[in-house]
């Protein structure tokens, strides 16, 4: 796999995004505690494009992928003034029922285990043809030929046969094969990949990347593609956002984020890719562990951890910025940024938009 990705086009801004999150909030309420797993973020996906989220275990990546779908389990909840907009319709304030339209012919989703997506005492035909049946109104010869199709346009050989098998009769890749065919039962026109490539070896990994990447033209798919993987991102990805304790810090394109990377954290990030220094012994790694997030932030969350940090990093909660004077489609969430304006500034700039972002609320 290239780890230093070309620059790929980027949609324009003026087209009307497929799914837009903005300001998106879901918090876990506890006996103990509140846990903020997501915090405010936001972010677009337009029509035939990959969004890749990235980051450690704990920064919030499938949360977002269960807000986005409707399938937050209490306690959690998706805080008000939260907005998360599929094709210009509001999903926040859906009932169950009005949510189940949505899910499979509009949003699908692939999960990171098979295991937990099939159901063991059923055949893989029969769930499949389920899944047509609810969705599609297909019965008999019908589901059982549409069934047929959907595994062989994931590549599985001998589908009429492998039908009438059970999941445990299916190899690991071929299991999550069969599981990106349930998602394309309803055509949906946006694709959620909860890590779907964690648990498979590299030869197979690769070849699940490549089917996404053949769906994607065949079907004019888009992908939301979470992975902790930097190497995968590379790989699928157009534009990326990563994320760290329930926050967006840093999105940008795809290219640019590899080639200048702004945060500190992503910079860890791509520097802990393995093979990236083959000469050394040991993996290069970012010490600590990702928060769990309980307040509202007042400093940056990745100060604790980070090699750069200065004194008011402690004091000022970072917002998102452009890297660059007029570069906005690079924003990081650093006190370090923007770059061209010196430190001093910078942080004024940080703190003002706090300040503001305060008031408005």
């Amino acid at each position: 796999m290239s780890h230093t990705p070309e620059a790929r086009a980027t949609p324009e801004t003026a087209e009307t995004p497929m799914l837009a999150v903005d300001d998106l909030r879901t918090v876990f309420h506890t006996d103990k505690e509140t846990v903020r797993a997501v915090e405010g973020i936001s972010f677009d996906v337009h029509e035939g494009e990959t969004v890749g989220i990235v980051g450690e275990s704990g920064s919030g990546k499938s949360v977002t992928a269960r807000s986005i779908m409707g399938l937050v389990d209490a306690p959690g909840r998706i805080a008000e003034g939260s907005s998360i907009e599929f094709r210009g319709r509001e999903l926040t304030g859906l009932t169950e029922d009005e949510y189940r339209e949505v899910r499979g012919s509009g949003i699908a989703m692939v999960f990171q285990d098979p295991l937990t997506s099939l159901n063991p005492v059923y055949t893989v035909g029969n769930q499949i043809k389920e899944t047509l049946r609810v969705h599609q109104d297909l019965h008999g010869d019908e589901a059982d030929e549409a069934a047929i199709e959907l595994l062989e346009s994931v590549s599985i050989p001998d589908a009429r046969r492998r039908l009438d098998e059970y999941p445990h009769q299916f190899s690991g890749g071929m299991r999550q094969r069969a599981v990106i065919a349930m998602a394309l039962a309803c055509d949906p026109d946006l694709l959620i990949c909860d890590e779907p490539t964690t648990a498979l070896d590299v030869t197979i990994q690769a070849q699940i990347l490549e089917l996404l990447q053949e769906l994607q033209a065949e079907r004019d798919l888009s992908i939301v593609f979470i992975t902790h993987d930097m190497g995968v991102i590379a790989e699928v990805s157009d534009r990326v956002n990563v994320m760290y304790a329930g926050e967006i810090v840093e999105s940008g394109p795809v290219g640019e984020i590899f080639e200048n990377p702004a945060h500190p954290y992503t910079d860890g990030l791509l520097e802990s890719i393995p093979g990236r220094y083959p000469d050394e012994t040991y993996l290069r790694t970012i010490e600590g562990e990702v928060p769990t997030p309980t307040e509202r932030p007042t400093s940056c969350r990745f100060a604790p951890r980070c090699p750069k940090k200065f004194d008011a990093c402690e004091e000022i909660h970072p917002a998102p910025v452009a890297v660059e004077s007029g570069a906005e489609d690079h924003r990081a969430a650093c006190l370090l940024y923007p770059e061209d304006r010196g430190k001093e500034a910078a942080v004024d700039e940080h703190r003002r938009l706090r300040e503001t972002e305060a008031d408005d609320e």
